[in-house]
């Protein structure tokens, strides 16, 4: 079967590769809808929807309209897509590969096939992102030796263990990037010299002085407001404020990772522990990361060089390898 695109809906962005094309786009998973007399309808969709955040008056929302992988509401997913679609020129009748988290039940996974069969798609495949990432990472997926890896993304962290080309474990923590920055927002406020900050500004607090080295003394100034007497203040952040709300969800990933490779037939769990983890999805190019597995975990691991887009990187290996798509569970 020959695929046109691939299309990921993800927590923090949606990618479109295009067979002949490569990337062709990257925008915010994100729609403002505004209350009107009518009721809500949508204003801008993507990157334009990321620039209203926090900047708006009451009557506009800003919001994903998928959450860890679901589909919440299908109306504004469609109208985002048919946006996105028609910037990239697509056409009707394309097959398309669509990326989704590895935990999807079946109910949660027909909505997307509805989604794509009203954009106009002919035939529609659904593949866990975790293969794509670890196709991209340069991985036989098809091979008798096991593989396991950790993709941490905006919203969710997928964590599987595949072999012969197909997952033999896999879940979805609901822990990626966005949570860490609402983590963040509320340590600060809570903090005794306290500030209210939006989500925007903790996620460049993260992006800027996010470090999970112990000593790391990285800071920045920040502007809000007084989280008791609400007037306009200025504070500095340093790295050390924010590295236990870090280290926390870093640790829950650790966890589930161990829980993991403890529950796995030993022959598995072998191929894991000789071979190593790879760590992917943005959150894992947080700086100290891999100082911070070093002293949590006890076996071999590799944070990927591409791991922001690893997964697509893979999908568009898949759209030019038929008989490797062939040979997939999906």
């Amino acid at each position: 079967m020959r695929f046109n695109y691939a299309i990921e809906l993800g927590g923090g962005f949606t990618t479109i590769y295009g067979r002949e094309e490569g990337f062709i786009l990257k925008e915010p998973t994100l729609v403002a809808v505004e209350m009107g007399a009518e009721g809500y309808k949508v204003k801008e969709v993507g990157a334009k929807a990321k620039e209203l955040v926090w900047k708006t008056l009451d009557e506009v929302e800003v919001f994903n309209p998928i959450a860890n992988g679901v589909i919440e509401n299908f109306e504004y997913t469609l109208v985002m897509l048919q946006t996105f679609l028609k910037k990239v020129k697509f056409k009707k009748g394309a097959n398309v590969l669509v990326l989704v988290p590895c935990g999807l039940k079946e109910e949660e996974r027909a909505p997307y096939y509805s989604l794509f069969e009203g954009l106009g798609c002919n035939e529609i495949a659904l593949i866990p992102s975790v293969i794509c990432s670890l196709i991209g990472q340069g991985v036989n997926v098809v091979s008798p030796k096991a593989s396991m890896i950790v993709d941490i993304g905006g919203a969710t962290t997928d964590i599987a263990v595949v072999n012969l080309g197909t997952i033999l474990r896999g879940v979805t923590l609901g822990i990626g990037g966005k949570g860490m920055d609402i983590a963040i927002s509320n340590a600060l406020a809570m903090a005794n010299d306290g500030i209210l900050i939006g989500i925007p500004t903790a996620e460049k607090v993260k992006n800027e002085i996010g470090s999970l080295y112990k000593n790391d003394t990285l800071n920045m100034e920040v502007m809000g407001l007084d989280a008791s007497s609400y007037v306009p203040k200025t504070r500095i952040i340093s790295s050390s404020e924010i590295r236990r709300v870090l280290e926390a969800y870093m640790e829950e990933v650790v966890r589930t990772v161990n829980v993991t490779i403890n529950t796995l037939p030993p022959e598995i769990s072998a191929d894991i522990i000789k071979n190593g983890v790879i760590f992917a999805g943005g959150v894992s190019k947080m700086t100290g990361l891999d100082d911070f597995l070093k002293r949590n975990i006890s076996y071999n691991f590799v944070i990927s060089e591409e791991a922001e887009n690893i997964a697509m990187l893979g999908a568009g290996k898949l759209l030019g390898d038929e008989s490797l798509l062939a040979r997939l569970e999906i």
